[in-house]
């Protein structure tokens, strides 16, 4: 079963069990889904739909510091609550650790010498990582090793 197919699967069950919030973020997800798939006009693979998830993920966590900072403790709670179903959805993220050996592997591949090259390394990096590791982590374990 495909992770298309799967939302679709849960949001049914959502709607049975008459759980609002997942009903809600279940549609969001994909609605954002059927946009990104009229803007590449084709169908997502499991990868697109992990992408269109991931910048979801992204903006809860981005509206949880805003609201964080708004002391609108009720948003945030609602925001963490979406953000914690969306995780569902995600593949298991890389550690620390996993994400620093393929820095290191990359780095030694593309014979990276200092942070002139961070760029290089970047773009060989991210397509292996891409949904498994957060975009700023990455960077940071790249500036730590360069």
């Amino acid at each position: 079963m495909s992770l298309q197919e799967k939302l679709n699967t849960d949001l049914k069950a959502a709607m049975r069990a008459r759980d609002e919030l997942r009903l809600l973020v279940l549609r969001s997800v994909l609605s954002s889904m059927n946009y990104a798939e009229i803007a590449k006009q084709k169908k997502l693979d499991d990868g697109g739909v992990i992408e269109v998830i991931g910048k979801e993920i992204k903006q809860r966590r981005e509206s949880i510091e805003a609201y964080d900072k708004g002391n609108r403790q009720d948003l945030s709670d609602k925001e963490k609550a979406e953000l914690a179903i969306l995780q569902e959805y995600m593949p298991a993220q890389m550690s620390r650790e996993e994400i620093t050996a393929i820095v290191e592997k990359v780095i030694a591949e593309v014979d990276a010498k200092g942070p002139g090259d961070k760029g290089r390394v970047m773009q060989k990096l991210m397509p292996q990582v891409k949904g498994k590791a957060d975009g700023n982590e990455v960077n940071g374990v790249v500036t730590e090793r360069e």
